[in-house]
């Protein structure tokens, strides 16, 4: 039920499978709490708890709608190419694009830049920080030429960052990148080269693991770079190992990023949720027995993205854990033809077009047709999501794939289980004492706490 239907608190009980705990939560807010089992009654509309929430429910309130509802863009995923080396199986992008497709060249993408720099300027204002630009796939380092040309150019203007798979990453590319300090993510979908090659190969069957690990030994002890497996029935067995051998490359971020159902190629390999929720915490479970082993912390991004939904909502770092989503309304993309889409996982999407943006402008699109529904989805709206406890942990992500998977905007994602499992997971961490474990050094730095109480 929204906060619209309550017009105030209304605490709901979870269950989070916890031997001492469970969980009470205002779903409309995205306030929760922990209490002891055998008090969970007394606690949803009464007592210390509900009395001290009651009284910040309204600021409650307003926070949780600016970062929904009032949010401008900051930020941009630039896509120069729609070619790529790789033929992977879950690609959200159409196999016609990525082996046939065109470059943008080096003149529209220093205008694009250039035009981007403007509108920036115009919604962010006077601020130190810079808006964030990451190129990304299919591969950019296809035209790379023209992206580094770029980054030198408009260094003064933008933080940049690279989204590639790692195959075209040699040394003149990452010492260019890394004097830069720009931002490298690259991708490995398994610890040895068959478990890698079931789903990431180039289009002749070759191949590329590694290179990535090549890749990845390079980057050692460079403080920006991250590492993405995407999690599918072919490496869903090897998760654990995954995280060992990020953790002895000294990989300071990861990501286990549920496949993406947008296109057909990836429904093909995903896993159940029941599945991909005991993978998923088992590799979890890892990072942290590594940790108390040496010291030293994998962050595993998507995870930890989860935990500060739910200890500091507004710090977050990533946008698809939540509804709307940040498509069109934190970032935006730009395809290499110069169409404006929501992100990335729509340009294959050619309905999701709102303009181009030398033609039409950014504004133009964020207003466009093709932009409204992602913009506007809201799980309040709908079931089952709108009568869901965790909705705004969660926010049923992500819209390309309940549009192309589930038919419509007003459809659950694909891991709705296995979402729910994951916030509870993280609850009982947090019930553990154990969260700080998992969240990068300092994460509360610049947070302050509004509410605490112990019940």
């Amino acid at each position: 039920m929204s906060r619209a239907a309550t017009g105030g608190p209304a605490l709901v009980p979870v269950d989070i499978g916890h031997a001492v705990y469970a969980a009470v939560t205002d779903p409309a807010t995205a306030f929760w709490g922990l209490v002891d089992k055998t008090r969970v009654n007394e606690s949803l509309t009464g007592g210390p708890l509900f009395d001290a929430y009651s009284k910040e429910y309204d600021r409650f309130a307003r926070e949780l709608h600016a970062l929904r509802f009032e949010l401008k863009p900051s930020g941009v995923y630039l896509n120069p190419t729609e070619r790529c080396n790789l033929n992977c199986t879950y690609c959200y992008l159409p196999g016609e694009q990525r082996s046939g497709g065109t470059h943008m060249p080096r003149e529209t993408l220093t205008a694009s830049l250039a035009a981007l720099r403007d509108y920036f300027a115009s919604v962010m204002g006077d601020t130190d920080r810079k808006p964030r630009a990451i190129f990304h796939g299919a591969e950019p380092l296809m035209n790379r030429d023209a992206v580094f040309a770029a980054i030198d150019e408009f260094a003064d203007d933008f933080a940049f960052g690279v989204q590639t798979n790692g195959t075209l990453l040699d040394d003149a590319a990452i010492d260019f990148l890394t004097s830069r300090n720009v931002s490298i993510g690259l991708s490995l979908d398994g610890p040895v080269a068959g478990i890698t090659d079931a789903t990431r190969r180039t289009w002749g069957g070759k191949s590329v693991h590694d290179k990535v690990l090549t890749a990845m030994e390079k980057l050692r002890g460079y403080g920006s770079w991250s590492v993405i497996t995407t999690c599918n029935t072919e490496n869903l067995p090897y998760l654990t190992r995954m995280v060992e051998l990020f953790h002895a490359a000294e990989v300071p971020t990861c990501m286990l990023n549920t496949v993406r159902c947008t296109l057909p190629g990836a429904r093909g390999v995903k896993p159940a949720d029941g599945d991909m929720a005991k993978a998923f915490f088992a590799a979890l479970d890892r990072t942290h027995e590594l940790y108390r082993e040496t010291g030293r912390k994998l962050m595993v991004a998507n995870f930890a993205n989860i935990l500060l939904a739910i200890l500091a909502p507004t710090a977050r770092r990533l946008m698809c854990d939540i509804s709307p989503c940040g498509g069109g309304r934190a970032f935006f993309a730009l395809a290499a033809d110069g169409g404006l889409y929501p992100c990335s996982e729509f340009i294959g999407l050619k309905r999701f077009n709102g303009g181009n943006l030398l033609t039409d402008g950014v504004e133009a699109a964020l207003k466009s047709a093709a932009f409204r529904p992602v913009i506007e989805r809201d799980v309040d709206t709908f079931d089952p999501c709108g009568s869901c406890a965790i909705r705004h942990f969660c926010g049923s992500p992500c819209p390309a794939e309940a549009a192309e998977m589930n038919g419509g905007m007003d459809k659950i994602g694909a891991f709705c289980d296995f979402y729910k499992e994951q916030v509870n997971y993280a609850l009982r961490l947090i019930a553990d004492g154990k969260a700080d474990d998992y969240l990068w050094d300092g994460w509360d730095d610049g947070t302050e706490t509004v509410f605490n109480i112990v019940n």
